[in-house]
């Protein structure tokens, strides 16, 4: 999985903060509060996006609306999967990465492996 682009991120940012079907108008509107963008550029990414499978639309009135089809977290595992994935020593891999997290990741992480294995024994 490749990262998002710049645009790309800045369209799926706003889509998982509101996490509602949401219009380009609005997703335009909201850009340019920070800089300018234009409304046929942000059209055509999200168009990109739906095309690419990160984005559902339906069409309300004449508006398509757009939701995402994952969740921020899901396409950061999916990243960190990919990353793990460019390793020749996944274990080796997993300790640096672990050895660089705080002592709060590291509950998270405790969590998280505690949760999945319970799911796995199910």
């Amino acid at each position: 999985m490749r990262r998002l682009g710049e645009l790309e991120a800045e369209i799926m940012d706003r889509l998982w903060a509101w996490q509602r079907p949401t219009t380009v108008r609005e997703i335009v509107d909201d850009i340019n509060e920070h800089r300018p963008v234009a409304y046929t550029t942000v059209m055509t990414v999200a168009s990109i996006l739906y095309n690419k499978g990160w984005l559902l639309r339906a069409k309300e009135g004449r508006a398509w609306v757009y939701s995402p089809v994952r969740s921020r977290e899901e396409y950061t595992a999916a990243l960190m999967e990919d990353a793990l994935g460019t390793s020749e020593d996944r274990s080796a891999a997993l300790t640096h990465f672990v050895e660089q997290m705080g002592p709060d990741e590291v509950s998270a992480l405790r969590k998280a492996l505690r949760t999945a294995g319970r799911r796995t024994k199910a």
